[in-house]
């Protein structure tokens, strides 16, 4: 899908009216809340040089815990000028198939014409301030929300105040509690994550505070894209009823969900910020692409999917926060034909291809990893490459594999693949020291013991230096 770039000279008005100065002598902070646009007028404004600063009504928050020992700045709730009413119900399936083709920046005019005040969008100092050039762009007036979860690089905070005073914008930060944080740490460590994951620090540090700031409003905006994470955001519509979380009425569908890039390539983002000269977080010319916390996140390699910087020690298919949980989908995949290869199908539909596809790349089943594992005196070694074909990560990998198991024919070298997701996950875990896809194994000719690769470069070069090593 091609991206619609508008020129910020030929949008008229400014998103959000000017503080008075005398507020600035005000001995207590005091905040309004947006009023409708009046967007016949905006071409009056549109001669002015000097930024525009807006102040809004914080998000709604969940009432504080009686034990919390520090108060919570969202807590806060600002005199109300006027309310927004309740959105009329509406068919979000259906308007999602409306606006499949359309550009991200009438995706986003059309989420803010409909929420006004009562939208925000979610930014976590990445390339999701596109999000925020879109909604510039509309002309109209617009929130933006952020998790400081305590664990963030220092170039995302300082990135955050380049955003605020490029836009003329606050952030509306939300924050962990106080208590829960403490007791994760006392009980379990700064670093317990390593160990057993990532989702119980996630959940106290993002995703309780989000779900705060969630309940103060009726619609989010988000930066999903469907290119960004193998098995978990490749459905994700432009607009839909929130499966996970609960807006300001409460129940199911209170919340709706704006994704207005779902549909645009990663590269077509980066593109949009160079053509529209946004600043951006200082990580990405470090090798950060996808950008977290600081102790989960860092930066991919040549060869490598986005997403596989964060969360790295972890399975692909896990690599979602909670933020986003409703992504992820109850694996029930059925089992390979009988040589392993070829499409599998879930619930009798066919939904991956097979992937390393080669005359040099040998396809093992369950026995033929079983038998490779006991033989002590093989007639040859052996690289075999443990991967799921969903994975982004395996595909990313799938033509050096493929390079380096050409260039190894004929010297007596064999190279394989096994598909060790589904039914086989649990028995490559166990026994073939799988973590996370993909994983690669090195059986020598006379050790039962296979070796893992222990690098994250997949690139031809390095792979052959790794078998060099040990033939």
């Amino acid at each position: 899908m091609a991206l619609a770039v508008a020129s910020s000279a030929s949008i008229a008005g400014s998103i959000s009216s000017r503080s008075n100065p005398s507020h600035q002598q005000s001995k207590a902070p005091q905040f309004v809340s947006f009023q409708p646009l009046d967007r016949s007028h905006l071409s009056s404004t549109a001669g002015s040089s000097s930024p525009r600063r807006c102040s809004v009504r914080p998000l709604n928050a969940e009432p504080k815990r009686n034990d919390s020992i520090v108060p919570l700045a969202a807590t806060m709730v600002a005199p109300v000028t006027e309310v927004v009413g309740k959105v009329e119900v509406e068919d979000y399936e259906q308007l999602a198939k409306d606006l499949e083709n359309a550009s991200p920046l009438e995706i986003m005019d059309k989420a803010l014409e409909k929420f006004g005040n009562d939208i925000a969008i979610a930014f976590s100092g990445a390339e999701d301030v596109a999000l925020i050039e879109y909604a510039h762009l509309t002309g109209r007036p617009f929130r933006v929300f952020s998790l400081d979860t305590g664990r963030l690089n220092p170039e995302t905070y300082k990135y955050f105040d380049t955003v605020e005073k490029h836009y003329g914008i606050h952030i509306e930060y939300m924050f962990p509690d106080a208590v829960e944080v403490q007791a994760l740490v006392r009980n379990k460590g700064l670093f317990s994550f390593y160990e057993d994951g990532h989702q119980e620090c996630c959940r106290v540090r993002k995703v309780r505070p989000l779900r705060r700031a969630l309940k103060g409003l009726r619609a989010w905006i988000t930066g999903q894209r469907k290119d960004q994470s193998p098995g978990t955001r490749s459905e994700i519509p432009v607009v839909q009823e929130d499966p996970s979380f609960e807006g300001m009425d409460g129940g199911i569908g209170s919340l709706v969900k704006w994704n207005p890039v779902a549909n645009v390539e990663g590269r077509d983002i980066w593109n949009f910020l160079r053509a529209m000269n946004v600043p951006v977080n200082s990580l990405h010319l470090q090798g950060y692409v996808s950008i977290g916390c600081e102790p989960c996140t860092r930066p991919v390699l040549p060869g490598q999917h986005e997403r596989e910087g964060r969360w790295w020690w972890e399975d692909a298919k896990a690599k979602e926060c909670g933020l986003h949980k409703g992504n992820i989908k109850d694996e029930n995949v059925g089992q390979l034909n009988s040589n392993g290869n070829g499409a599998i199908h879930t619930n009798g539909t066919a939904t991956e291809t097979d992937i390393f596809n080669s005359q040099s790349v040998v396809t093992l089943t369950r026995a033929g990893m079983e038998n490779l594992l006991k033989l002590e005196n093989r007639r040859e070694p052996w690289l075999v490459v443990l991967y799921a074909p969903w994975c982004r990560f395996c595909q990313a990998m799938e033509g050096s594999y493929v390079e380096l198991a050409e260039k190894l024919a004929g010297t007596g070298i064999k190279v394989g693949k096994f598909r060790a997701d589904g039914k086989q996950k649990a028995f490559a875990q166990s026994e073939l020291q799988l973590g996370s896809f993909p994983t690669i194994l090195f059986f020598p000719q006379h050790s039962s013991r296979p070796i893992k690769y222990p690098s994250e470069k997949r690139d031809v070069d390095s792979l052959t230096a790794f078998v060099n090593a040990l033939r």
